[in-house]
């Protein structure tokens, strides 16, 4: 079963836990679009598809030739988030409403929690930190040449909407459900529709924030996608005082990109009362891992320059 998170939250009965994601969900339009399907274990193995098959045309008595999808092996693990956090007894005494204290503070954890998974939504390398999945940067592939990857330019170059257009066409499958990108990115291309004479359309998402789209692919804004990266070649390295940027496009879903978690999502738990302290304590917690399916339905325009 493919949810959101927001999704989620509201299948756990849990009334603070939803009013808590609605909330961040209305500042950060990413949530409300990225599926996450429920696995039971400690991971999936799946196979990813490379390439669709051939079809050809033959005469009469013609020998037929056989041809299959090549796919890929992949496993993602799933990975733990989360952090505790404790409420002191006597704010919540003297607090006028001790449960608008106690979902404060959740909700600042839950925000943590959720930042920390788009950061690794983006760069998370289980090669170099096991305990963390891989992100976008890792199951495209960019860190070498590959079919699903554009560069604006040998070093980098000034975003056109030619190459919007462009990363959008590499995706296969349909149009992108969605295009993923810095503010600075976001900027540039408002900036370069009104020079154009038009505008980026505004739509309405679940719980009412306006949604930008270019074309009829709604635009999701990412804070953890670098504006300091430095192109060579066809591999991103992130250098202080560099100025290079990426726009992610992506089918979502079980056939292209699509989180992963263990049955009933983000999790609080009441500790109950600290040992060592005069407080009771919290925990918030997911389990989680992110999975490419089909290797031709996600796109990546790297060193865009502003």
């Amino acid at each position: 079963m493919a949810l959101t998170l927001a999704e989620a939250a509201k299948l756990s009965n849990d009334v603070l836990l939803e009013g808590v994601l609605d909330s961040i969900i209305y500042e950060n339009a990413l949530w409300e679009f990225l599926p996450f399907h429920e696995i039971v274990g400690t991971g999936l193995t799946y196979n990813k598809e490379n390439a669709a098959p051939s079809v050809d045309h033959y005469a009469v008595g013609d020998t037929w030739a056989e041809s299959t999808p090549t796919f890929t092996q992949a496993t993602a693990t799933l990975k733990i988030a989360g952090g505790d956090a404790d409420v002191d007894n006597f704010l919540q005494l003297a607090y006028s409403n001790a449960q608008d204290l106690k979902t404060a503070i959740l909700r600042l954890k839950v925000k943590a929690l959720l930042d920390t998974i788009g950061a690794k939504m983006i760069y998370g390398n289980t090669a170099t930190t096991p305990e963390e999945p891989n992100g976008l940067r890792q199951l495209i592939g960019y860190d070498a040449a590959g079919a699903q990857v554009i560069a604006a330019g040998a070093t980098g170059a000034t975003l056109t909407l030619a190459m919007v257009d462009e990363v959008c066409d590499l995706v296969q499958g349909g149009d992108p459900h969605l295009l993923l990108m810095s503010k600075r990115s976001r900027r540039k291309i408002k900036s370069l529709a009104r020079t154009a004479g038009t505008n980026l359309t505004v739509g309405q998402g679940k719980l009412g924030q306006p949604v930008e789209y270019w074309g009829n692919v709604p635009i999701a804004i990412s804070d953890h996608i670098l504006n300091t990266h430095t192109l060579v070649g066809s591999a991103e390295t992130a250098v202080t005082g560099a100025s290079s940027s990426t726009i992610y496009a992506l089918r979502l879903g079980l056939d292209a990109f699509s989180g992963l978690m263990a049955p009933g999502g983000i999790a609080l738990e009441d500790l109950g009362p600290k040992e060592t302290k005069d407080a009771d304590g919290h925990r918030v917690k997911l389990y989680y891992s992110f999975a490419l399916f089909n290797a031709i339905s996600c796109a990546a325009l790297i060193g865009v320059t502003d």
